[in-house]
């Protein structure tokens, strides 16, 4: 290690930490950037399976188009064309009751906006063609999304979304088919430890404020690739200095300044200023045992964390032609045909992801004795039944993957734990989904927490600048009905 003395120095390179590093970059602060793995992106990073040479990302990540920094934040990266954009989705779940095609049990919804309504009606045809709601179901949920968004939440004493939801009404079969299955793909946790804040935000800015918010956009590269590589190269042309593998062991604090970072490998770098942008268990141990400030940020360790389990399989012959999927009534929640996707030669197998989020029932003792293997099964199961095919296709290669600490969960009473980006110690800013966006634990967060940080610190520095976007315009049909 050549750096010795920096203007900045950012610990930790995932979303967060580079997009912090990137924006102050392009603005000519030098910038020294550290993280402890061998590779950037943090949680959005990839791995090898070396018995496919696949490279297998850490967690399937995809933005939507309501990700307004994030989707940004590519396009400043020239990584924007790296993302399929998805008009139209496939929840695919059981046929009315009655329906002629019974050894077909299973129906593709085809969920795709109206050409012809404005927001927030151009959804209401795609909802009403659910094939596993009743009318009367139907009816109930349009009631219970209305008054969702009319809803104000008071984030100091809010009731979690399934007694909310419990209280207005909603059958369990549409909490079950249809609010499970969004809300919990989209905060990754179970209803009953939700927010009713954070559940309302994902329907508001999702499907009811604009009318391209709901679609969703897909990596169609590995994440190793569009994050790392491309991020890397960004950082190098701006004279920036990157190390890997370069672990931090504490952040010096002397009279209520920054004063160095000492590494695990016993050097040092001198600076006054310092963004740490790890995952928010390892924050305080980074820090001093007393400083000013120091009781105020003890708050995160109250912060609990939910995991999602991806299931990779390779066949050796397609199964489903469809580029995704959202299950209903399943185990598997989201399946991702990464061959199509990603448009990889047949030759190396049909690879499919299975994304199954809050898995706390797959994960220790909640397992109940289930090995991998069993679970692994379980998720095949329920492809053959969606799609006979699967039962004459051979199962080449599976591999499960848990992050155990994917996301923080957003229960009632988070934000009150949730720290600025700024901090009480001169020179020491924060950046993380954690901490204080206003959104949820998503790639958006990440990224607005970057911008933030990196907006307090150049205000430091007597260079003031608005780095996030104005609020999003809300269509004049959302306002009217629901006084957004």
């Amino acid at each position: 290690m050549g750096a010795k003395h920096s203007e900045v120095v950012i610990i930790g390179g995932g979303l967060a930490g580079l997009t912090c590093a990137v924006t102050l970059a392009d603005r000519g602060i030098p910038i020294t950037l550290l993280e402890s793995r061998p590779r950037l992106g943090g949680r959005a990073s990839s791995f090898e399976d070396k018995q496919s040479q696949h490279l297998i990302d850490n967690c399937q990540h995809v933005s939507m188009g309501c990700c307004h920094e994030f989707n940004r934040f590519c396009e400043t990266l020239g990584i924007a064309d790296s993302f399929h954009r998805e008009k139209q989705l496939y929840f695919v779940g059981p046929r009315k009751p009655g329906s002629d095609l019974a050894d077909q049990p299973f129906k593709i919804n085809r969920f795709a906006a109206n050409r012809l309504l404005p927001a927030p009606l151009h959804l209401l045809p795609a909802f009403g063609g659910l094939s596993y709601l009743s009318w009367q179901e139907k009816l109930g949920l349009a009631r219970g999304l209305k008054q969702l968004a009319l809803t104000t939440v008071d984030e100091q004493n809010e009731p979690t979304i399934a007694a909310w939801l419990a209280a207005q009404g909603q059958t369990q079969n549409t909490i079950d088919r249809f609010w499970n299955v969004v809300l919990v793909s989209a905060l990754s946790e179970s209803l009953d430890r939700i927010s009713l804040s954070h559940a309302r935000k994902v329907f508001v800015d999702g499907f009811l404020r604009a009318r391209n918010n709901w679609q969703v956009l897909i990596p169609t590269v590995p994440l190793e690739q569009l994050y790392g590589e491309s991020i890397l190269k960004r950082l190098q042309e701006q004279d920036a200095i990157v190390y890997l593998q370069t672990g931090v062991s504490r952040v010096e604090i002397a009279d209520n300044q920054v004063t160095r970072i000492q590494l695990r490998n016993g050097k040092n770098i001198d600076c006054q200023r310092a963004v740490i942008a790890v995952p928010h268990q390892r924050v305080l141990e980074l820090l001093p045992e007393s400083f000013q400030g120091r009781e105020a940020l003890t708050s995160i360790e109250q912060l609990e964390a939910a995991p999602i389990t991806s299931v990779h399989l390779w066949f050796d012959r397609e199964i489903t032609d469809l580029p995704h999927a959202v299950f209903v009534d399943c185990l598997s929640q989201w399946m991702f045909n990464r061959t199509r996707i990603m448009q990889q030669p047949a030759e190396t197998g049909f690879y499919y992801q299975i994304v199954i989020s809050a898995s706390h029932n797959l994960t220790g003792k909640a397992r109940q004795g289930r090995t991998q293997a069993d679970i692994i099964d379980t998720v095949t199961e329920e492809l053959s039944r969606i799609w006979p095919e699967t039962k004459q296709a051979q199962l080449t290669h599976s591999r499960m993957v848990t992050e155990h600490q994917a996301v923080f969960s957003v229960k009632p009473g988070v934000e009150q734990l949730r720290p600025s980006q700024r901090t009480e110690v001169a020179g020491l800013y924060l950046a993380g989904d954690w901490t204080s966006t206003g959104w949820p634990a998503t790639m958006e967060g990440a990224v607005r927490s970057g911008l933030q940080a990196a907006e307090f610190l150049l205000e430091d520095l007597g260079q003031p600048e608005s780095l996030l976007l104005p609020p999003e315009k809300t269509s004049i049909l959302s306002k009217i009905l629901f006084r957004l």
